[in-house]
């Protein structure tokens, strides 16, 4: 059985405002510890450092994701416990994964 209700949370107007509560949670995540382990990574510099020993015969023209990208990327999937490479497909959209990556500049999409 489920504790779903539709009826909407009531809250009383404060001062003549509409007080709205949502509890979808939003933009969260619950691997905030990648943040931490991404700016280890990043003073380390394992990921820089590896790429630089694996030969990328793709395009350059053609590279959205760098070498160093997607070895960053991994490391941080298996120190969280996402030990399946297809768990990023699913994590590029998770905040704390998007923060802690170098792709986090950019906006919008995953």
């Amino acid at each position: 059985m489920s504790d779903d209700t539709s009826q909407p949370f009531l809250f009383p107007a404060i001062r003549r405002k509409k007080i709205t509560a949502d509890f979808d949670g939003g933009r969260i995540t619950s691997d905030g510890g990648v943040l931490l382990l991404a700016a280890a990574e990043r003073r380390i510099g394992l990921a820089d450092r590896l790429a630089r020993l694996i030969a990328d015969p793709r395009n350059p023209r053609r590279v959205t994701h760098g070498v160093a990208d997607i070895l960053r990327a991994r490391m941080l999937a298996i120190a969280c416990g996402y030990e399946d490479a297809d768990d990023l497909d699913h994590l590029r959209r998770d905040p704390g994964f998007k923060s802690s990556t170098a792709r986090r500049h950019r906006r919008g999409g995953a």
